[in-house]
């Protein structure tokens, strides 16, 4: 985590706090001081610092379950009009949080603790309203126009504290400031109206609203059994007994649902579980649950010992296991691993026309995407790989995976301006635009592309010059 001055968090304890009814309405004073613009801008610094973080979870099939299941409750809210990404970190602790700039972040840690996807749905469906209420810009509107640059702090001393509760802690005590720690928590009233929010999100999405209950009420129990180790949640979003009494209250005549989980919430779970301890320990969890039958879904233990399995290298014992798991349920996250294995074990070939059938059936579908480019270079066929990441960056510009397989694939080509202008948009997509201009100016200096290749190059060079300029001009 990159370090906050200790000027601009001293500066922040001059900012007036903000009550919840000095709120303005939605959509006037939030966008009056913080355009899109500028939350950009901020979420783009902040990002930064998550891409570069061990903990960022680089892991494409649990980014795309999360990316689909917050699509969907994204598409029953007022921010169905936003771009929403969600990532994950690698942390065990119960945690999710919300960014300036739609980016909503999720510990590995809450999804293995979720009993069932509603709950996991609940959760994001709690934090999809804090964005699309504007709750982080409605504290920031309240704010002069000349706090903008300290305001960009607090919003990564934001990240620190709903990351993180230790660094948020010590980032604020190395600055003597600490009565900004109630500016770094929603208020009350921000909470009750995310619950609200939420549940509704939930229901028309078509999930169990009791899922956000149970959820609340278990971290509750949870919180009274170990007082001094509360979930990060609780630290990060205040739970008190009125507010889930209050939503206990609104599902007291809710007719009962029941909500079949997707194939996919077990998947994800099982290959977060199949990442866990020695390879050795992995096996014999997934074999113990198959044997005793103490599975929710059977395929998913299949799906978690494939993994296991290969992280030992043992790829035609894992294909047996995954085989067994295809014949009984449906998912692209058993095709994509059947391709993975079969590359692995020697056979790309075979590996890229399994690709090619998964892609058949589940053409949108990420990993599969990746996969598939991926194997096409590694098997020496950098020009099909070219055409095929080119059409792919078209549908998805930023998309910084797929930026960086093109890049290798223009290297491997002896592409070298195509190569690096790759690479620099990879670099855009992430915010970092110094590291992108380093790289287009190295493609530049390459001496090959035709005319319209350094014409794109060169305009592409001058918007990154003039976003930098534009942006050093405010600080």
């Amino acid at each position: 985590m990159r370090k906050i001055p200790t000027l601009l968090l001293g500066l922040l304890i001059a900012i007036p706090p903000c009550t919840a009814d000095q709120l303005p309405d939605l959509g006037e004073s939030s966008r009056q001081y913080l355009t899109d613009k500028q939350e950009k801008e901020i979420a783009h610094d902040i990002m930064r610092d998550i891409y570069s973080s061990p903990n960022f979870l680089r892991d494409t099939e649990i980014e795309t379950y999360l990316n689909n299941l917050g699509s969907r409750l994204a598409s029953e809210s007022t921010a169905r009009t936003r771009t929403l990404t969600f990532f994950a970190l690698q942390d065990p602790s119960i945690n999710a949080f919300a960014l300036p700039g739609g980016f909503i972040g999720v510990h590995t840690g809450l999804i293995q603790s979720a009993e069932n996807e509603s709950e996991l749905a609940g959760v994001l469906a709690h934090e999809i309203a804090h964005i699309s209420q504007e709750h982080l810009s409605r504290m920031i509107a309240q704010q002069d126009r000349s706090y903008l640059p300290t305001l960009a702090a607090l919003a990564i001393a934001v990240l620190a504290a709903r990351s993180n509760a230790n660094i948020g802690s010590a980032a604020i005590a190395t600055a003597q400031a600490v009565s900004i720690q109630s500016q770094l928590n929603f208020t009350r009233e921000h909470e009750r109206e995310a619950d609200r929010i939420g549940l509704d999100i939930l229901t028309n999405a078509g999930f169990d609203p009791r899922g956000l209950s149970t959820f609340f009420n278990r971290l509750q129990r949870a919180n009274r059994l170990y007082d001094n180790n509360a979930p990060e949640y609780l630290r990060t979003h205040p739970l008190s007994s009125q507010r889930v009494a209050d939503i206990d209250g609104r599902l007291e005549n809710a007719p009962y649902k029941q909500i079949r989980d997707s194939n996919e919430f077990h998947f994800v779970r099982a290959r977060l579980a199949a990442m866990e301890d020695t390879p050795e320990d992995a096996i014999k969890r997934f074999q113990d649950q198959i044997t005793q039958k103490k599975t929710p879904l059977e395929a998913a233990s299949r799906y978690g010992l494939a993994l296991a399995l290969a992280r030992k290298n043992k790829y035609a014992d894992a294909e047996k296991e995954l085989m067994i798991a295809i014949k009984s349920a449906e998912s692209p996250m058993l095709l994509n691993l059947q391709a993975e294995l079969r590359t692995k074990a020697g056979n790309p070939s075979q590996g890229i026309s399994l690709y090619q059938s998964a892609l058949s059936r589940y053409p949108q579908y990420k990993p599969l995407i990746y996969g598939y480019g991926l194997s096409l270079i590694l098997s020496g066929q950098p020009q099909q790989a070219r055409a095929f990441l080119s059409s792919q960056t078209i549908l998805w510009p930023d998309d910084s995976r797929l930026w960086k397989m093109l890049a290798r694939a223009h290297a491997a080509l002896g592409h070298k301006l195509a190569s690096h202008r790759a690479e620099a948009e990879a670099m855009a997509s992430e915010g970092n635009l110094p590291a992108a201009l380093e790289q287009i100016n190295l493609g530049l200096k390459a001496g090959d592309g035709d005319f319209y290749e350094l014409s794109a190059a060169e305009a592409r060079r001058r918007e990154w010059q003039e976003t930098l300029s534009s942006e050093a001009n405010k600080k």
